[in-house]
């Protein structure tokens, strides 16, 4: 009997560290914890830890996906980084996903997950979440208010929510990656260094 794909989930893209274990549609173990600008010392022992809970290793993986952004830069690139370095050394198949959309899959109905990008504005985008999530507009770095102020109906605003890998798959939102060393974290937005040096 053929064994259920293994897949750890990575996202390290907002306030919150992501880490989940799934085999198949079962959410084996997770983390899902608000950090304290401190990503890049907890995920490998969050990792670590999963796999020792639940009698896994890296060896066991079939998949690995990543929260590639948008969200705080120094973020994305501590999942996206540790993510590729699995993949290409192991040889595992990587997929990407929006984080803003894996915030989203936790919800139901119309969602806004957002971001804060500060100065009133955000990392951003819309979706729709019943038996699969479906993309209504791109991501996007707006005016918050703004933002909200045209969108049509009933909506829930989403800061933060455990994801559903599932409903992620079923909308064609993992993205398989075919060169692991192409893959970026998505910012949507130039660091202060490069503004400060546009500005010049």
């Amino acid at each position: 009997m053929k064994r259920s794909p293994v897949r750890l989930l990575l996202d390290t893209a907002t306030p919150y560290l992501n880490v989940a274990l799934y085999e198949g549609t079962e959410r084996l173990g997770s983390l899902y914890r608000k950090g304290n600008n401190d990503h890049s010392v907890t995920l490998m022992p969050a990792v670590e830890q999963l796999f020792k809970d639940h009698d896994r290793n890296v060896e066991d993986l079939d998949g690995i996906v990543v929260g590639i952004g948008p969200g705080s830069y120094t973020g994305v690139r501590i999942g996206v980084a540790v993510a590729k370095t699995l993949a290409w050394s192991k040889n595992i198949p990587l997929y990407t996903v929006s984080s803003l959309a894996l915030m989203a899959s936790g919800h139901h109905g119309k969602a806004l997950p957002w971001v804060d990008a500060r100065r009133g504005y955000a990392f951003l985008g819309l979706y729709e979440v019943n038996d699969h999530v479906v993309q209504l507009d791109e991501d996007r770095y707006a005016h918050l208010d703004s933002y909200r102020e045209e969108i049509e109906g009933e909506w829930t605003a989403v800061t933060s929510g455990r994801p559903d890998l599932l409903l992620l798959e079923r909308g064609g939102l993992l993205f398989p990656v075919e060169d692991v060393h192409h893959v970026s974290p998505m910012y949507l937005r130039q660091t202060e260094a490069e503004r400060n040096h546009s500005a010049k």
